[in-house]
């Protein structure tokens, strides 16, 4: 397996040229709810969806505020600038295709057997959960990120660009563009980030690696920083 070196880290002026002014999700639990959250925190207008009727998420739409509303999967996909895909893994083929077509697709999810049943190509290590996802989006841009923290310690950690206790998230795809696009928008929730290089580099902080949950300190439930270089060295140590 082809083992690139953790690549450059990210700021904000990097990212200027990025202008993303509305994030559909599809998938609004822990993580996709608590991304919304930080989005329409930061000014984006926000479409979130789930498998089940839109108006389940009245109480999340009517806490995210006036630019939130929620829709379909589809809606949701046609609707955003950038779309956060946060959904468990078994799912993964009904995501729509056309409505993502030339998008950038944030990837959080991770691969649990117990729950998504065996696959065999990521249990051999053939492929990456991200690049299942590239396979069944061969017209969007997938770029991995946001699934090796907790998604109460990613409530907890936004910090103001230049702080000295920002924290970094590692992310990986094979669009420059795209990476640059979700560097842009995790800047303006709050994190810096480290470009591993390309989606099949995100095997290096799936769980089971010294990356994954980084952030946590004696408990998953508390919350430490991790800067560029400690990221980067975490994300060094992965073996596979």
């Amino acid at each position: 397996m082809h083992r690139a070196e953790p690549e450059s880290g990210h700021s904000a002026e990097e990212g200027e040229n990025a202008q993303v002014n509305t994030i559909g999700f599809i998938g609004s639990g822990r993580v996709g709810g608590t991304v919304a959250r930080l989005a329409a925190a930061a000014g984006h207008r926000v479409v979130v969806s789930n498998s089940r009727d839109p108006r389940t998420l009245a109480d999340l739409v009517a806490e995210l505020g006036p630019n939130a509303r929620a829709a379909t999967p589809a809606e949701a996909a046609r609707a955003g600038d950038l779309v956060v895909v946060s959904t468990p893994l078994r799912v993964y083929r009904d995501l729509p295709v056309r409505p993502l077509a030339g998008k950038t697709v944030i990837d959080t999810c991770n691969y649990n057997p117990q729950r998504d049943g065996a696959i065999a190509e990521l249990d051999t290590g053939a492929t990456t959960s991200s690049e299942l996802l590239q396979r069944h989006l061969p017209a969007a841009h997938v770029v991995k990120a946001l699934n090796n923290i907790f998604f109460q310690t990613l409530r907890a950690l936004p910090r103001p660009a230049g702080a000295p206790d920002r924290t970094a998230l590692p992310i990986a795809g094979d669009h420059a563009d795209a990476k640059s696009e979700v560097a842009a928008f995790l800047d303006g929730i709050g994190y810096d980030t480290l470009d591993a290089g390309p989606l099949a580099e995100g095997r290096r902080w799936q769980p089971g690696t010294p990356a994954h949950l980084v952030y946590a300190g004696e408990s998953i439930q508390v919350a430490v920083p991790a800067d560029l270089g400690k990221v980067r060295e975490a994300l060094t140590a992965a073996t596979r």
